[in-house]
């Protein structure tokens, strides 16, 4: 089973780019994040007619997440919205059951974690409360014993290897000892970051920004991530990042990070 994460960054304006990705690269799950539409925005036919099934959670404007699953795959328990605060009206979380005949039984979500800048403002305990609620959530998953996978934007940079110029980074939400310190806290709930897990070298990033020349200066960072449950990690066979897809016209300023995993 390969499961692909991937902000969009407006699923309209690269509705192009994930159709052609879906029929180069035939992920069986798709975890997209950054919608930028309501759910009637999405392009829900043109996704179906390349053979997914498609779940959404969606914002007008901003936010929004989704699941795609390749047929005979199929989603249930539907999960839209991450608990532990109900007055949270933004949408970045959707869950489901993935189930199949040799693929047996994964559960996956979509996340996009908030940003947190400026830190002096209401949006960095923001993302932390979101962080927190996530643990907790996923110490949650991990009772029923099933392939757990949390993959999504995380907005954080986990160590200094996964940015360009970890200086460059010191004062942002994405890198502050909090934001990190949240993420390790994550991984102690006994989750595995699948890349690393495979590939330890620097240098691998996910996000060049649109600005300042980050792509063909290869600044860039890695922000997105896929979190494995030990059951999941069990059945790890490899980790990789889409990095060609960011030098597309008009592209996403994020690329697809894929996992495979054995079938169970």
């Amino acid at each position: 089973m390969r499961i692909t994460t991937w902000n969009v960054n407006s699923i309209k304006q690269r509705v192009g780019h994930l159709l052609d990705f879906l029929k180069e690269a035939r992920p069986d799950v798709v975890c997209l994040q950054e919608l930028k539409t309501q759910d009637d925005g999405v392009p829900r036919a043109e996704i179906e007619a390349a053979g997914y099934t498609v779940e959404t959670l969606g914002q007008k404007a901003y936010n929004g997440v989704a699941l795609l699953a390749r047929a005979p795959l199929t989603m249930s328990e539907i999960r839209r919205g991450l608990p532990g605060d109900e007055a949270d009206e933004q949408a970045r979380y959707i869950e489901a059951l993935v189930s199949g005949e040799d693929a047996g039984r994964v559960r996956v979500a979509s996340i996009y974690l908030p940003n947190g800048n400026p830190v002096d403002s209401a949006k960095f305990p923001y993302k932390l409360a979101f962080l927190e609620r996530l643990r907790r959530h996923a110490r949650v998953l991990m009772e029923a014993e099933l392939p757990v996978v949390l993959a999504g934007d995380y907005n954080v940079i986990p160590e200094p290897e996964d940015a360009a110029d970890p200086a460059a980074w010191v004062e942002d939400a994405l890198f502050r000892p909090e934001s990190r310190a949240a993420f390790r806290a994550l991984l102690a709930e006994g989750y595995t970051d699948a890349l690393r897990a495979c590939d330890p070298r620097p240098g691998l990033y996910s996000f060049w920004d649109y600005q300042a020349g980050c792509w063909p200066r290869n600044f860039g960072i890695r922000i997105d991530h896929l979190l494995l449950s030990p059951q999941a990690a069990d059945r790890l066979v490899s980790a990789s990042i889409q990095k060609h897809l960011r030098g597309l016209e008009k592209p996403s300023d994020h690329v697809p990070v894929t996992v495979e995993l054995a079938n169970g």
